[in-house]
């Protein structure tokens, strides 16, 4: 690995003015090609279809993801040797936000070229994926995920699901009962997983015409009306020995690892699906009036688009900055060896923090977009003709998928704990300086050039974060205390996220997306800046007492201010661009 690389959890220790992150504004042509033929096919195929997808007709959705692997939507994380193209984890993000606007649709399409082929493509011997992949990347064979159990959610490695060897030692017998599966109806080939003799956590390969497996009725869900989720069971299933999934026991190593670019992927389908209400909204601003003029041009529904625009260009930032990253690392391996999907899960694993930092934030700003996408429409929102009703169903399960949001902050800390006591990352020299230059006290800074504020509010919240950080260790063992860490280090990674992006296409920018850039990072920063004070008082309170209570959190109040100065006019600019366009306007 080259030294130059970010370490995951690095940036919280690292000044924000030499960061360089993977920008949207960077695409190159080859994907914004992916992206426009992507967008094209759900122009044409789905979008025109959404009724007969929303109503379950599955011979429907498989003939359209037939036409995605026609198209070559499926081969972006297939190996080349396999027919694969192998593309960047930014293509494959762009590829996937494009897909997203339809939820029900995405669900089949990411349950398919994620969870449901990458299992294989990492961790598959040469046989399987000899037997299994060209039908997977083709489309012939759809794939499904079974991992989630009735009694076992967020702690899957409680699996109550068995698997026996047989006598003569051919195969292996499965039995128990998986929940909420995603692609159940219509997929051909399910990753399994069971504990061998109650105890070794693994992972199989069934077919879904092996004897004894069978699919349940679907779900009557809040949302994702048109995705197939149904209870699998399994009745002395007999799975042949050469398909275990990788190693016995090392089901865990299949489960995690292909959670946490499965989190940047519910980060990216989410950053979709908040554009695709935010157009909506916009659109419907302008035309709708009330009091003889456009409801867009009331002030109450200006703050709305500009809010919701901060938080897409957040959400978006946060994405690509991710991908880029995963990018980076990932090009530096030698891609010989029969260890290389091992190097290659350890590259991903090392910025699991970042996973899901962009999933809890990515989510909730989703949540927020489309509750205000519902409110700008009124009554109408409330109604299923219009399409804001569907996105804000839709978004609910986006903050339990791939490990609920409340899990997801409590591993945040810990993975960063675990990086400072393994002294991988030296927190250690970063909370003695934090300690002393906060002690020193702050002078007051000169501004000069655009987001010099914004970096320095940056650079405050790290200083506080480090502070509290420090007593982080003796308070693990309390979720509401990890969480409140947590909320700091998603406010301070989302807000540099924006502002290094601003930075960097500035100088090039037009006069009038220069505006926009400086108009979206203040409210950016007071939004975030916001969500950062109120955690770290609320770590205080948790965690303090008496007199040290009280000046901690004065401190955070003093030192973590954000003024905002301007404010309205930054929102006034957004909102009217925003109506102008009918859409997401960066």
């Amino acid at each position: 690995m080259g030294s130059n690389l970010a370490k995951g959890g690095e940036f919280l220790l690292a000044d924000a003015v030499g960061t360089a992150i993977f920008v949207p504004e960077q695409f190159t042509t080859e994907q914004k090609q992916i992206a426009e033929t992507t967008e094209e096919f759900m122009k044409n195929e789905i979008w025109p279809n959404i009724d007969r997808i929303e109503d379950k007709d599955f011979g429907f959705i498989v003939e359209k993801m037939k036409q995605c692997a026609d198209l070559g939507l499926f081969l972006t994380e297939v190996p080349e040797e396999y027919g694969g193209l192998e593309l960047e984890k930014t293509t494959n993000m762009l590829m996937i936000e494009k897909v997203a606007p339809v939820a029900s649709f995405v669900m089949a399409f990411g349950g398919h070229t994620g969870i449901g082929i990458l299992p294989l493509v990492y961790y598959g011997s040469a046989d399987q994926k000899e037997r299994y992949l060209g039908k997977l990347a083709s489309g012939e064979w759809i794939g499904a995920y079974a991992l989630t159990e009735p009694d076992c959610g967020s702690d899957p490695l409680s699996s109550r699901t068995t698997a026996v060897l047989s006598a003569d030692g051919s195969h292996y017998v499965l039995n128990g009962t998986k929940q909420f599966i995603t692609n159940s109806s219509f997929a051909h080939l399910f990753t399994v997983f069971a504990k061998i003799d109650g105890k070794q956590f693994s992972a199989f390969l069934v077919e879904k015409d092996f004897e004894g497996f069978s699919v349940g009725a679907e779900e009557k869900k809040m949302g994702l009306k048109g995705s197939s989720t149904t209870q699998l069971v399994l009745q002395d299933v007999k799975v042949p020995v050469e398909n275990l999934l990788g190693e016995a026991g090392k089901g865990h190593k299949i489960a995690f690892n292909v959670l946490n670019v499965g989190r940047l992927k519910v980060a990216t389908q989410t950053l979709g699906m908040a554009k695709g209400a935010f157009g909506e909204s916009a659109s419907y601003a302008g035309e709708r009036k009330q009091f003889g003029k456009a409801i867009g041009e009331f002030g109450a529904i200006k703050e709305k688009l500009a809010d919701m625009t901060a938080a897409i260009f957040a959400s978006e930032s946060v994405v690509y900055r991710v991908a880029g990253l995963l990018d980076q690392r990932l090009a530096t391996l030698d891609h010989g060896g029969a260890d290389y999907y091992e190097r290659y899960q350890k590259a991903i694993e090392e910025y699991a923090a970042e996973c899901a930092i962009a999933k809890v934030f990515c989510s909730e700003q989703l949540d927020f977009v489309v509750d205000e996408a519902v409110q700008i429409h009124g009554g109408y929102g409330y109604i299923a003709e219009y399409a804001v009703e569907r996105y804000y169903r839709d978004s609910r399960i986006q903050r339990i998928f791939e490990g609920t949001n409340e899990i997801n902050r409590i591993l945040i800390p810990t993975m960063l704990l675990r990086k400072a006591e393994g002294g991988i990352l030296d927190f250690r020299s970063g909370i003695a300086e934090a300690q002393a230059e906060l002690a020193e006290g702050t002078e007051t800074a000169n501004f000069r050039e655009p987001f010099d504020r914004e970096l320095a509010l940056i650079a405050d919240q790290k200083k506080l974060f480090l502070s509290m950080f420090a007593e982080a260790e003796q308070s693990k063992e309390s979720q509401e205390v990890m969480m409140a860490l947590a909320d700091m280090v998603i406010a301070i990674f989302a807000l540099e996220s924006v502002v290094v992006r601003a930075r960097k296409v500035f100088a090039s920018a037009s006069e009038k997306k220069r505006e926009l850039l400086i108009a979206v990072v203040k409210v950016a920063a007071f939004e975030r800046g916001a969500q950062f004070q109120a955690a770290g008082l609320r770590f205080c309170a948790y965690t303090q007492e008496g007199n040290r209570l009280l000046a901690m959190q004065k401190g955070i109040v003093r030192v973590g201010a954000y003024p905002g100065e301007g404010l309205l006019g930054a929102k006034q600019l957004l909102a009217g661009a925003a109506r102008e366009a009918g859409k997401y306007i960066f």
